[in-house]
């Protein structure tokens, strides 16, 4: 259920600043938003599984933090990242 090596890579090569970038805000919300999408996919399935859905949420409180303090920072990089990751707000 978690995401592969190569996929974060693949995340990290096409949102950071480098190959190597794994703290910036756009790679951690990246990654985040896979593995969000991954537990949404599990939990369709599996609708009583209580700590995935628990692990879900505490994921998206994350993704929404590191959002909100981007939003504060540099409102374009906010809305560039939004926009290619396909979110909502």
């Amino acid at each position: 259920m978690a995401l592969l090596k190569e996929e974060k890579a693949k995340i990290m090569k096409k949102y950071g600043m480098s190959d190597k970038d794994t703290g910036s805000v756009e790679v951690q919300v990246a990654i985040l938003t896979e593995e969000i999408k991954l537990l949404t996919e599990h939990l369709k399935e599996h609708k009583k599984d209580f700590h995935s859905k628990r692990g879900l949420l505490k994921k998206v409180g994350q993704r929404r933090n590191l959002l909100n303090y981007l939003l504060k920072k540099d409102v374009p990089r906010y809305r560039k990242l939004v926009k290619s990751l396909g979110l909502r707000k």
